[in-house]
């Protein structure tokens, strides 16, 4: 998904400088109708001790059924859940449509299930794919995610109702919430994986992972623009373990236009958060005219225009190469 970041420098709780290791997500949502994710940037960056605000809030996310928008970097200290909660649980606000009002503090008046539905499922789904993102960065599950209702209930928030008073419109909640989130880890999980990469395969990393592993270094940008190639699946006989994640380490980088290969990441990387593009290299035996020959099967693609690119590649270095379609 895409998540466009713009730090509110100005927020006290930004130059607090406060870190976390990230242990849940809690999920807000804004009772301010009307104002979408980009608004609240100019609404919050400022700073309470300078008098430009009137609260100490800060949350890491806001969004709606178009946008996310990272106001806080996820390890920063944020100012959300008004307990313990800010200690280690990642906050997010989803904007509320307009068109309506509240009454008795989370009493909803005027707002029509019907036409805002459309814009609820939007922003429940960029809801959902944010919390997948959160959950693959920081190896947390759907188990890790809570509102800000549940929070209070279990003494680590203040009382609020969200996101109780408006998801039920909606025939959701937390536990459907939970289950959308947990779903889309799992099918996440089996994309492109046949689940037991050897050496020689190329892949890709997920575009969702945010680091190497649970806990590891995080991912440049340019590490996603390319393919890679397997190098290593084991160490001294076993698999490698990090963050608690099986992992491969990463070789060679390819160009996903070409398929020339450079210098890699030599890194280690957790196998959930990568795709199978092609499997390794793979001889088998044949027979012509009398002698026992060896066959070499570079790669099995479904996009046609990547075995092109490879095939041309093969040729170019001097290999007698033919594609077979099965």
């Amino acid at each position: 998904m895409e998540i466009k970041t713009k730090f509110m420098t100005r927020n006290d709780c930004y130059t607090a400088g406060r870190k976390i290791a990230p242990k849940g997500i809690m999920v807000h949502s804004t009772a301010t109708p009307g104002v979408m994710a980009a608004g609240w940037f100019s609404r919050w960056n400022k700073s309470y001790k300078a008098g430009e605000i009137n609260r100490q809030v800060c949350v890491h996310a806001f969004l709606d059924d178009k946008e996310v928008w990272q106001y806080l970097p996820w390890n920063h200290r944020g100012w959300h859940a008004g307990g313990d909660a800010n200690n280690t649980h990642i906050g997010f606000e989803i904007c509320e449509p307009g068109g309506f009002s509240y009454s008795g503090g989370s009493t909803m008046v005027g707002y029509d299930v019907k036409k805002h539905e459309a814009y609820f499922r939007a922003a429940f789904k960029n809801a959902v794919d944010l919390c997948v993102h959160l959950c693959r960065q920081y190896g947390l599950t759907e188990k890790d995610i809570i509102s800000h209702a549940e929070g209070n209930k279990k003494g680590i928030a203040s009382n609020h109702s969200d996101v109780g008073h408006w998801f039920p419109k909606h025939g959701e909640s937390m536990d459907t919430f939970r289950t959308a989130v947990r779903k889309a880890l799992v099918s996440e999980s089996s994309t492109g994986d046949d689940g037991d990469f050897e050496v020689g395969d190329i892949v890709e990393i997920k575009a969702s992972a945010g680091l190497y592993y649970p806990g590891g270094p995080a991912i440049p940008s340019w590490v996603k623009g390319s393919y890679h190639l397997i190098t290593q699946t084991q160490s001294v006989g076993k698999p490698v373990v990090k963050g608690g994640k099986t992992c491969v380490l990463l070789g060679k980088k390819i160009n996903k236009s070409n398929w020339e290969d450079s210098d890699g990441i030599m890194t280690w990387v957790d196998k959930d958060f990568i795709n199978l593009i092609s499997k390794g290299v793979k001889a088998d035996t044949g027979t012509s005219e009398g002698k026992k020959l060896y066959r070499v099967q570079v790669g099995t693609f479904e996009n046609k225009n990547n075995a092109d690119a490879l095939m041309t590649k093969l040729k170019k270095a001097g290999f007698d190469a033919y594609m077979k379609f099965e």
